[in-house]
């Protein structure tokens, strides 16, 4: 019979590294997985904001390890992890949160427009990815979980180079998941529709009527506690009424 704890907190004993942790979306993820049991590792490029998120977490009596880290370079990557693996133990959840927006026509955008988005939502994925995933094959075990976009299978006029990353991020996150299901690691992929964050403008809009980063946090957790059997490849997260 399950005990009313392994009921309560599912993820006692885990560890989730989250990446763009100190606001919006990672930051909801990462109180979600908490209340779950996790055990955290948070980064962010913004260290005034991950101060704030760790402080957040604490008063709400989740501990957590903070390291300010920028996801495109693969050397700052290996010392989140190895420091994560040094302070609380081997990396059980990877969420890849950390992304960036920038809109306008394609060809009215620079290339360090392009090259920022694709680094950050695309390039970043695929080097934490890498960074992590050796030890979770040598435990076969383990959880990734892509923060992708409905952006990644909806054009829209001025998405072009973010539309490229997120569209990019679905393939990549579909093939990971056939590389690794022999080794028990699910990797998956959730795809919400516009979220009430400071991410993107939503001028005009009924923001009470946008998704919440608690309904993001939701699927990933609905994603992290899946029975161990199955995984869920891909969640479309929808806000009820079209604000």
């Amino acid at each position: 019979m399950e005990s009313s704890n392994a009921a309560s907190k599912p993820l006692e004993g885990n560890i989730a590294l989250i990446t763009g942790a100190s606001r919006g979306i990672g930051l909801a993820i990462a109180r979600k997985l908490a209340q779950l049991g996790a055990r955290l590792s948070l980064c962010a490029r913004d260290a005034a904001r991950l101060e704030s998120a760790g402080a957040d977490l604490r008063r709400n009596g989740f501990d957590s390890l903070t390291m300010v880290a920028d996801v495109t370079h693969s050397n700052e990557i290996q010392k989140l992890v190895e420091r994560t693996h040094r302070e609380l133990g081997p990396i059980d959840i990877l969420i890849n949160n950390a992304g960036i927006g920038r809109f306008g026509p394609a060809h009215q955008m620079s290339e360090a427009d392009w090259d920022a988005v694709l680094d950050t939502n695309l390039k970043s994925v695929f080097l934490v990815t890498r960074a992590v995933v050796p030890g979770m094959i040598e435990r076969k075990r383990g959880h990734v979980v892509n923060i992708s976009s409905l952006a990644g299978k909806n054009a829209f006029a001025g998405g072009g180079i973010y539309c490229a990353s997120k569209w990019g991020l679905m393939g990549l996150t579909t093939c990971m998941a056939e590389d690794l299901r022999a080794h028990n690691i699910r990797v998956s992929a959730v795809c919400p529709g516009s979220v009430a964050t400071d991410f993107s403008p939503h001028t005009g809009r009924d923001t009470s009527k946008l998704l919440q980063p608690e309904d993001v946090a939701h699927a990933v957790a609905t994603i992290v506690t899946q029975a161990p059997q199955s995984f869920i490849s891909e969640i479309d997260l929808r806000p009820t009424q079209k604000p």
